[in-house]
């Protein structure tokens, strides 16, 4: 490891020369890559170079044990007090080291469907969106409806949602799975207690650099737009549908009174869909050598249960129960998603040993 370190900061040190090099600057977009490629390297040298003097400063200390009696006592208190900072700088190299995830800063796309359980599964699906929104405001990110299917009660038979925030992605990533609820239905008389579902997909947004689409692959419908009862909700075939022949991937768009503006939402999720489709393939060969515990992406994996009788929320990955569901459902999501990224780094550094 200390290797590793060492050829970081060499190149740490050769970038920052060539960046204070006005002959670079005649390339300006090779002067961006170094200065990004640089940035990224910054923290990990920081705390290579506080590692290296702390190691300097536990041998001089060491030495003076040695050879003052009279400061030994308090040079002996200074090196459990060293030792135990490097043991933590040491654990934070470990974690900066970790091989980062390309798409952790960008933006995401949300797709949540109701599942088994009717009428109170869409109604669930509207708790989950909920959710979700109100923790992008608490982030201060912006959220918006890209695509929704709404139900005359106010679920959601569907709904596809775009968030935009510094770090979204790496937030949110572990929220894809299959979401259960327990609770007594509004729409159930009986009081009896009835267990819902929902799927949860997190795409993260990609540009049209990321991936490429065949314009030949993609068959493209206009339609009217339609409200509840089959109403028009305009007079114009404003509503788009994509089809991407290779897949089967359908995706129909009419929130916007534009066919334009519906057609772009609908490229944006198809482009995203795609991406996702070739990150998780390349995942499955990565895990054929190492069984991911968290974020595996799984669509059929049951990840979460709220449980309304009890107050309570679980996730089943980690293991972590929580009495604190209203306010989990009104976005206070931190504690959770902390607890998994603490989980995913653990299994990383355990697959390092």
């Amino acid at each position: 490891m200390i290797d590793k370190l060492k050829a970081i900061e060499d190149r740490y040190v050769e970038l920052s020369q060539k960046l204070s090099d006005p002959e670079s600057m005649k390339d300006m977009d090779e002067w961006k890559r170094m200065a990004k490629e640089q940035a990224g390297l910054e923290e990990i040298v920081q705390k290579y170079r506080e590692y290296k003097k702390v190691k300097d400063d536990i041998e001089s200390t060491k030495e003076l044990i040695e050879t003052d009696d009279e400061l030994k006592d308090m040079a002996e208190e200074e090196l459990k007090s060293l030792e135990e900072k490097e043991e933590s700088l040491l654990n934070e190299i470990k974690l900066l080291l970790l091989p980062k995830d390309p798409n952790d800063e960008k933006d995401v796309i949300m797709e949540i469907r109701a599942g088994a359980g009717g009428e109170e599964a869409a109604l669930f699906a509207y708790d989950l969106f909920r959710m979700y929104t109100m923790y992008a405001e608490k982030k201060r990110w912006k959220y918006e409806i890209m695509s929704s299917n709404a139900t005359e009660l106010g679920g959601f038979k569907e709904v596809i949602f775009s968030i935009a925030g510094k770090g979204a992605y790496s937030r949110l990533k572990f929220e894809s799975g299959v979401h259960r609820v327990q609770r007594i239905p509004t729409t159930e008389a009986g009081g009896r207690i009835h267990t819902s579902t929902a799927t949860v997909a997190v795409l993260p947004e990609v540009e049209d650099v990321d991936i490429e689409i065949n314009p030949n692959d993609i068959k493209i419908d206009v339609f009217r737009s339609g409200g509840h009862g089959g109403q028009s909700v305009n007079t114009t075939d404003s509503a788009v549908r994509l089809t991407h022949i290779p897949t089967g991937i359908v995706i129909s768009c009419q929130d916007e009174r534009s066919q334009l503006q519906n057609r772009e939402r609908a490229m944006k999720i198809l482009r995203a869909k795609l991406y996702e489709m070739a990150r998780e393939e390349k995942e499955r060969e990565i895990s054929m050598t190492r069984k991911l515990q968290v974020g595996t992406g799984d669509r059929s994996e049951r990840i979460r249960t709220y449980n309304f009788p009890q107050g309570r929320v679980t996730d089943h990955r980690i293991g972590l129960t929580l009495y604190k569901l209203q306010m989990v459902l009104d976005g206070d999501l931190d504690e959770i998603i902390d607890a998994l990224l603490a989980e995913d780094q653990a299994e990383r550094l355990e697959s390092m040993q």
